[in-house]
């Protein structure tokens, strides 16, 4: 693949020492936020530096993308890369791989690492890290925990506070109620949380205890235990008004409850939970095993509806890889989570090519809600002065999802052997092509997300 930047200095992640180049992309169907029109784009240096441009214009680099379309690059706002402390599952060289070849050029990572993010300088070596390692733009939240109030209200450069009421790791459970209404009341960045009732699973597991069926897993975290624990997120997001975003719903009447968002209130739905059912545990066992857990086919059909009528502003995949050892024990040594955002995006365009969903709401979805929602600036939508994180798709092409062919460490898929219509081909991060057909170019880190929480939020912005 051509390196389209040359090196000019030191600084790999400094874009004054690389000579400024201008890329044409022409003959594709462009995906604007006014809709889907054949227009050529420009890209200079990181930006888009002109939308419909003559098909003539002069370029360092002219892209023929007859066929395809051209959509802004995915943002993932719940990932679990693993670094540091749980490398043997994932890492941000091999994850940032599998985004850019996955369309993604943006992730959101969660602080329950080894050790949690819960300071500034703890989330600060994450960038540090990832300044060296990540091939595309990323941002790591701040967890919460009864007793760091003081950090989460100084937190900086950072897209919001991650609370796991419920289902924590380390220590990072916050249950209780006098620290949740702190957190709600005194601090202003955006706060997102993993939403379960812990005693009402807690109460369930002990009713189920020594079971070996996975299937047990979705007794143990019903769905009383996701409506509690909503319920009790959204009444703090509303008495205090502050700003919330639920991660990863899971049943249908959560969906109900977000009709009332007061413009406060945004929420997502992730891939497994789209995906699977409680009766693909037969199919798949322990690798659907998730957190919270895969509901019933009711639930699916109604978060497809809040998708389609955008109840639910956002799509992730709260990517958590394990080992496939790890994931094959039996029952409930297995742990909960799976690799997710290599085929995120095509799982979505084959969504598409089903008529599932419309190709403009997979990228509201993807790409510009997720930037609203944790105001990121310059991204997610195609448009002049947005930065260049561009993906290229082919709607028409179907392969198979293939463990053999995944870049994720764990180096497996819970949709192995899933044949799918549509795939992304070729991707751009900050004008910079990182990936086509499938082979990386990792000559040039991704860059911090920036955040302008002044903006106000998803309900603040311009749809």
């Amino acid at each position: 693949m051509p390196r389209r930047f040359v090196r000019m200095g030191a600084a790999p992640n400094c874009s004054h020492h690389y000579q400024r180049m201008k890329t044409l992309i022409k003959n594709s169907q462009v995906v604007l936020p006014t809709g889907v029109e054949a227009v050529s784009v420009l890209i200079e240096d990181e930006k888009i530096a002109a939308v419909d441009v003559a098909a003539q214009t002069v370029a360092d680099e002219v892209v023929d993308a007859a066929g395809l379309h051209l959509l802004p690059g995915v943002i993932d706002d719940q990932v679990h890369f693993r670094e540091p402390g749980l490398t043997h599952k994932e890492d941000l060289a091999h994850a940032s791989r599998a985004c850019a070849k996955g369309g993604v050029t943006t992730f959101l990572e969660m602080p329950n690492t080894k050790p949690s993010a819960t300071t500034q300088a703890l989330v600060d070596q994450k960038y540090a890290v990832a300044a060296q390692k990540s091939l595309v733009n990323y941002g790591f939240y701040i967890g919460a925990t009864p007793d760091n109030i003081k950090d989460l209200k100084t937190a900086q450069n950072i897209p919001g506070i991650k609370i796991f009421i419920g289902s924590s790791t380390g220590d990072l459970l916050v249950d209780d109620q006098d620290a949740l209404e702190r957190i709600f009341a005194e601090t202003t960045l955006p706060i997102t949380a993993h939403c379960e009732d812990e005693s009402t699973v807690r109460a369930n597991a002990e009713r189920l205890a020594g079971t070996t069926d996975v299937a047990d897993h979705s007794r143990i975290r019903d769905h009383e235990a996701a409506m509690i624990a909503t319920r009790r997120a959204f009444d703090l997001a509303k008495r205090h008004q502050h700003r919330f975003h639920l991660l990863h719903v899971t049943t249908g009447a959560e969906t109900e409850l977000l009709d009332d968002h007061q413009g406060l209130l945004t929420a997502e739905a992730c891939t497994p939970h789209l995906m699977f059912t409680s009766d693909d545990y037969q199919r798949l066992g322990t690798l659907i095993q998730a957190n919270p857990s895969i509901k019933e086919t009711a639930d699916r059909d109604q978060l497809w509806q809040a998708l389609r009528d955008n109840t639910l502003q956002v799509i992730a995949t709260d990517h958590a890889p394990h080992t496939l050892e790890e994931k094959q024990q039996a029952y409930p040594r297995s742990p909960s989570g799976m690799p997710s955002i290599e085929n995120s995006l095509a799982l979505m365009l084959n969504e598409v090519h089903q008529g599932r969903l419309a190709l403009t709401r997979v990228v509201e979805a993807m790409c510009d809600a997720p930037a609203r929602v944790w105001d990121i600036l310059s991204k997610g939508r195609i448009a002049e002065g947005y930065d260049a994180d561009l993906v290229l798709v082919d709607l028409e092409l179907t392969r198979q999802v293939r463990n053999e062919d995944q870049l994720s460490k764990c180096g497996w898929s819970p949709w192995h052997g899933t044949e799918l219509t549509g795939w992304p081909v070729r991707t751009w991060v900050l004008g910079h092509e990182v990936c086509r057909d499938g082979r990386i170019n990792a000559d040039r880190p991704g860059r911090p997300a920036q955040f302008d929480h002044a903006r106000g939020g998803y309900w603040a912005t311009e749809s």
